[in-house]
């Protein structure tokens, strides 16, 4: 049977499907005239890596190669007055409508939106999940935005909310909060990420506004930690930690930055003091024995979930604030999804069985919020592709809301880590107290 024809046809039609010519894709003779000159390379690619096996060979020719030039200018766009943009059709909206920002906060382009507006707080998406070994954190930014089941969004008597526990506080009301975008990356490089992730995070925290960044993995750390101590001063601002990783391995695969390294290099590169890191719900094989002697050297503050089991979470909790409290002046929260038990929140990227619970991280990063001048949060981990439920988002946007209720507590005049609004509390409380 010839089986030219069957061939030929079969080409024919997967040129056809793919949008390709054939002839130029399928022969192979006189394939040095078919090449496009603006993509070949001097020699073949293994080559280049194994002449250079620590490099990753990369096309100066490409624009994408830097992902900074992904950025638009914000100022390309119709004239307008500076300052947030609300893209809501209606005042509020129950939390299945809406167009899906942050919160359906307003929208901000530019640092000038920022000033204009006077913004608290501006939460950035990271879409970034190459720098751990298990990818789907990259959809945690876009689960988030649309991750709320019940509460209502916007201002008025129909959509008004209040607190379980610290009553009449609804952070959206208090604070002035913007969906700030995504940051532009490498989605094949945590390291050529970087400068992108850096470059806005530095922008907000120029403002005066708390950058928010919502991942991605836990390598994001590296670049928004560096953003804000290069705004604050290095050694100036401390770090909160929840996490059941300790973050701080040396190498991975000759890697510096991973999703398991970001406290190692912050901390051997002078950013943050390491007695002023004070991490928080460690529950996993690592640290190891090495990493503990190095966390000890170090002056690293740590608490694993064995001593929230043993002296309760309120008490690990004081002794946890009373430690952000030792030397800097503003501080950074760094929460992990993976802190939880996976019970609460399946979905993350390093899942450790038991964790912390919501009823005993909530009180905690609500705390941090109200005690301290909080110039940066990140979220990290949430990872929606590997939970076919609500529940990990919601426990994420949740989380959020409650590190900004303690920050909008703080802005308010509420001091009082243990603060409950009695006439949540008490039923003997007169109306109007």
């Amino acid at each position: 049977m010839n089986l030219s024809p069957i061939v030929a046809r079969t080409v024919t039609c997967l040129a056809l499907v793919f949008g390709l010519n054939a002839g130029d894709t399928f022969a192979q003779d006189d394939a040095s005239k078919k090449r496009d000159p603006n993509i070949v390379t001097e020699k073949p690619i293994i080559d280049m890596i194994r002449e250079s096996p620590d490099a990753i060979p990369l096309d100066p020719r490409d624009p994408t190669r830097d992902p900074r030039n992904l950025y638009r200018d914000p100022n390309d766009n119709p004239k307008r007055e500076p300052g947030p943009i609300n893209i809501q059709k209606t005042v509020g909206g129950m939390a299945f409508q809406g167009i899906p920002t942050f919160f359906r906060a307003p929208v901000a382009l530019g640092p000038e939106d920022l000033k204009a507006g006077k913004v608290d707080v501006a939460i950035i998406g990271c879409s970034l999940d190459t720098g751990s070994g298990m990818r789907g954190t990259a959809y945690g930014p876009m689960t988030v935005r649309c991750a709320e089941r019940v509460v209502p969004w916007g201002s008025g008597p129909a959509f008004g909310v209040g607190h379980p526990y610290v009553g009449d506080i609804d952070f959206m009301q208090i604070l002035k909060v913007v969906d700030y975008g995504d940051a532009a990356i490498d989605i094949l490089s945590p390291e050529r990420s970087i400068l992108g992730v850096h470059q806005i995070v530095k922008e907000v925290a120029e403002t005066g506004a708390i950058p928010v960044v919502v991942g991605g993995d836990h390598s994001l750390m590296y670049p928004d930690v560096v953003a804000v101590t290069d705004v604050y001063g290095k050694g100036k601002v401390g770090v909160i930690h929840f996490d059941a990783h300790f973050d701080g391995i040396p190498l991975l695969f000759g890697h510096y930055l991973s999703h398991g390294a970001p406290v190692r290099r912050l901390i051997d590169e002078g950013h943050v003091n390491g007695k002023n890191f004070v991490q928080i719900g460690l529950n996993s094989a690592k640290p190891g024995l090495k990493d503990m002697k190095w966390m000890r050297a170090n002056d690293i503050r740590f608490h694993f979930i064995s001593e929230i089991d043993r002296d309760g979470a309120k008490a690990v909790m004081k002794k946890a604030l009373a430690e952000a409290l030792d030397g800097p002046e503003y501080i950074y929260i760094s929460i992990d999804t993976d802190v939880l038990d996976p019970a609460w929140a399946p979905g993350m990227g390093t899942p450790e069985p038991g964790g912390m619970s919501i009823r005993e991280l909530f009180p905690m990063i609500r705390a941090v919020g109200v005690q301290n001048k909080v110039v940066g949060v990140e979220l990290v981990e949430l990872n929606p592709l590997t939970d076919h439920t609500y529940r990990s988002g919601l426990v994420a946007i949740r989380t959020l809301r409650e590190v900004l209720t303690g920050i909008a507590m703080r802005k308010k005049g509420i001091t009082d880590v243990d603060y409950l609004d009695k006439m949540w509390t008490d039923h003997d409380v007169p109306l109007g107290e």
